[in-house]
């Protein structure tokens, strides 16, 4: 009975984030969260135009705070902007950046738009990213595409450190396009990654080298008891 009710509120909470995201438009909400306090629902948008979220006199911010006190009974959603400073580090803002000009141009100048997102990621100096594209495209090559600079981890545990990922969806005429967005911002040290590679990778050898010793010492005593 516990567990459904969390399921069932999780589930409504993920309801209100994406009812927010749609409301406010793509491409101008990376992020959405939203806490329960005692004074109320906590909504914070994180966004790279505070302005157009905002509106004139807080107009836009006022109607969305109707429209979730109407439409999903909350009874005092408090709503937080936060303005992200670097959007081209953001990866949910570069595939809804994505998306949204696939929609807008069409799919057949998907090179062109991949291409043009990551100049940006790579002018904006982070250290390497990648975009995937797959779905409806114009290619009689292949149904994905992947392009891509600099470094990028892609898999151990140093991955869930100093990757960032986001996934946005493209409807276009033909068929839906997914995106998917990773990027290292130059915030992270990679030489300290490095290093913690290096070391786990001795680590798993010496366990490899341990399982080895366990198998030649139980042969050995497989071979005595035989004598």
């Amino acid at each position: 009975m516990i567990e459904k009710q969390f399921i069932e509120a999780k589930k409504r909470e993920f309801i209100i984030r994406e009812f927010v995201k749609k409301k406010l438009g793509k491409g101008k909400v990376s992020m959405v969260g939203l806490e329960r306090t005692p004074l109320g629902e906590r909504i914070t948008v994180h966004t790279t135009k505070p302005g157009l979220i905002i509106g004139r006199k807080g107009e836009a911010i006022q109607e969305l705070t109707s429209t979730l006190k109407a439409k999903f009974k909350l009874e005092n959603p408090q709503i937080e902007i936060v303005e992200i400073e670097n959007a081209e580090h953001d990866p949910q803002f570069m595939a809804d950046y994505i998306a949204s000009a696939l929609e807008r141009f069409g799919q057949l100048r998907f090179k062109a738009i991949a291409y043009r997102a990551l100049q940006r990621i790579k002018d904006s100096k982070a250290l390497g990213a990648e975009i995937r594209l797959s779905g409806k495209l114009p290619s009689d090559r292949a149904k994905r595409w992947r392009f891509s600079f600099g470094y990028l981890k892609k898999t151990g545990a140093p991955v869930e450190i100093i990757v960032k990922k986001a996934y946005a969806d493209a409807h276009t005429k033909p068929g839906v396009v997914g995106v998917k967005v990773f990027i290292v911002p130059p915030t992270s040290d990679i030489r300290e990654i490095k290093e913690k590679e290096i070391i786990s990778e001795v680590v798993e050898e010496r366990k490899e080298e341990k399982k080895e010793e366990k198998k030649v010492e139980k042969e050995n005593k497989k071979e005595k008891a035989k004598k």
